[in-house]
């Protein structure tokens, strides 16, 4: 389905019928379509909506390069845009950042339980030899500056493989949201949390989950050992167990 929100033309997943809304925000790289299965086995409980974010699945990028703000602020539109109220939510990943900017922010339109899994938004401490590799690609790029190829070179062979993946926009987006600290928001995140971690996350690592808990005033961490970054993926039995002894009926 296609929505225009005012500012996109947005993709999204809707599983419609008169049941309590859920809305599910993905995590970088993916869309709504790749939470397909989990879609499925919400949507007997829930109106599940999954919007592709702008930049990823179907939804265009962004007209300029976004930070969390701005894809938070995204979302409020989209939601008032279908007139959603009484909103569960679910985030994953990018998602979670974008959870903790709204809640932290008051948005009312959330009435009912919240679920993050393989939450982002906690800046990780860069050892000496990540402070020396972001040193040298950052005097790199003033000296090759004359040189856009030599430039773009540089580039290629630097950052994650999200960065290298990502078009010349997705990566200042990026790098805008990945710098940004949403630890001072936790504490007031004044809503039910529920976080869903895998053991061997090598995303956002476990002690992000235990810190989140720490600083969140309604949190609770449930741990799925031998499972990674996609948790519902890795151990989906044991996942969807979770989640339905949470969220109940969805009322």
């Amino acid at each position: 389905m296609i929505i225009d929100t005012g500012q996109l033309a947005v993709n999204f997943i809707d599983t419609d019928g008169d049941k309590p809304v859920l809305l599910l925000l993905h995590g970088w790289g993916c869309s709504g379509e790749t939470y397909r299965s989990l879609i499925d086995s919400l949507s007997a409980r829930f109106r599940v909506i999954a919007p592709d974010m702008p930049g990823f699945g179907k939804t265009p990028e962004p007209p300029e390069p976004w930070g969390v703000g701005e894809y938070a602020e995204f979302i409020r539109n989209f939601c008032k845009s279908l007139n959603l109220q009484n909103i569960t939510l679910f985030g994953h990943s990018l998602g979670c950042r974008i959870i903790i900017k709204l809640l932290a922010d008051g948005f009312n339109a959330v009435t009912g339980k919240v679920v993050m899994t393989g939450a982002a938004g906690i800046k990780p401490r860069k050892s000496l030899s990540q402070k020396i590799k972001t040193a040298f690609y950052k005097t790199g790029k003033v000296f090759l500056a004359p040189f856009p190829r030599l430039k773009l070179k540089l580039q290629s062979r630097s950052g994650s493989a999200d960065y290298r993946a990502a078009s010349p926009i997705m990566r200042q987006c990026l790098v805008k949201i990945v710098n940004e600290d949403l630890t001072p928001l936790l504490p007031g995140v004044n809503r039910e949390v529920l976080l869903i971690w895998g053991e061997n996350d090598d995303s956002a690592p476990l002690s992000d989950g235990k810190l989140m808990e720490a600083k969140m005033p309604n949190a609770g961490l449930a741990v799925i050992k031998n499972a990674g970054h996609y948790a519902f993926f890795d151990r989906s039995e044991q996942f969807g167990r979770i989640l339905d002894s949470y969220l109940g009926d969805g009322k």
